[in-house]
């Protein structure tokens, strides 16, 4: 009888410490993730209204910093993800603030588009393996579009940008709030086509230098008509890369960037930190970026260079690498349904 209670009390006693010792882990886990958040908040500079917005931060900052640990201990993947400055948001939250980009709703009877025309359609043998237009310093460094959706104002800008510098040899930083204020057909920091925005250029004979007509990351209500009348780079009509053609794509991207539209959701592509993008983003197309670029990774993995416009804190330093020739003809994430260049 003693024996058997001796056992009793000794499976108690290990059950006991193995609570405690699981209590303690909890603890320190807790304890851990709270001072990782501090530190977070301290690194972006982020001051919460009161203790309730603090601990429903906290709650989405903790179920984010889960999601990315399991994510890359599964070791398998193209791609790594990372705390980001975005990390304490939602991904719902994340995309209503950080996207933009719409679907142009109305019919572009302009002559400076001309819809069934691909000028690169003929480039065949001459294509280059790899590209990227940093290298041609084609490419001006990365911006931050902040809490307002105007993608489409940056990859506007960032295919201007580009085309100025191989027609013109000058690299200029040009104005993504003189679109913001301007495009009237687009709706600022609630979003905008990417037609829109190359129609309005056109029409304005120009758009202004960054430093001229500086972003705000906000709508400011009314269009300055000193500024937007100092052009310091022209296009003259704007081109669409035939839809679901990576091969066509990579035709154009060969020649200049190209502004594209993206499916950006999902709290994969939120937090993607480096490596080549192969997640799951559907192909609602809901932001833009501009290819500058493609090449292919030591172990064969084909992939499409983008400049983004979530600061240098997203991604690769604000770039990111993303699958090419991806078995959808769509391509991954939607990037080539729908891209546009500017033409001089």
């Amino acid at each position: 009888m003693d024996f058997k209670r001796n056992h009793v009390i000794s499976a108690i006693f290990i059950i006991l410490g193995t609570l405690a010792s699981q209590a303690t882990s909890r603890a320190l886990y807790e304890s851990s993730i709270a001072e990782k958040h501090e530190q977070w908040m301290a690194k972006h500079g982020r001051v919460y209204h009161d203790s309730a917005e603090k601990e429903r931060r906290f709650a989405i900052f903790r179920k984010n910093v889960e999601f990315v640990e399991k994510f890359n201990k599964e070791g398998n993947k193209t791609y790594k993800l990372s705390i980001n400055k975005f990390s304490d948001m939602t991904n719902e939250e994340f995309m209503r603030h950080h996207t933009g980009y719409k679907m142009s709703t109305s019919s572009n009877t302009s002559t400076s588009f001309k819809s069934n025309y691909f000028q690169y359609q003929s480039l065949a043998t001459d294509i280059p393996t790899s590209m990227d237009w940093r290298e041609q310093q084609a490419v001006t460094g990365i911006k931050d579009q902040g809490r307002c959706g105007a993608c489409w104002a940056f990859t506007v800008v960032a295919a201007v940008e580009g085309l100025t510098k191989i027609k013109t040899g000058k690299l200029i930083s040009l104005s993504e709030q003189q679109l913001v204020d301007c495009t009237q057909q687009n709706n600022g920091c609630s979003g905008g086509s990417l037609e829109s925005a190359y129609e309005y250029v056109i029409q304005n004979r120009g758009i202004a230098r960054e430093d001229t007509y500086q972003y705000q990351s906000t709508d400011m209500g009314t269009c300055n008509a000193n500024k937007e009348s100092e052009h310091a780079a022209q296009i003259t009509g704007y081109e669409q890369v035939p839809s679901r053609s990576e091969n066509d794509l990579l035709k154009a991207v060969s020649m200049q960037p190209v502004s594209v539209s993206i499916a950006a959701y999902g709290t994969e592509f939120q937090h993607y930190g480096s490596g080549v993008f192969s997640g799951d983003c559907g192909t609602h197309l809901d932001h833009a970026v501009t290819a500058i670029g493609y090449g292919t990774t030591e172990d064969g993995t084909p992939y499409w260079l983008l400049k983004n416009s979530w600061g240098e804190q997203w991604g690769e330093s604000g770039y990111m690498r993303i699958l090419r020739n991806s078995d959808a003809p769509e391509g991954m994430c939607g990037l080539a349904m729908n891209a546009f260049y500017p033409t001089a």
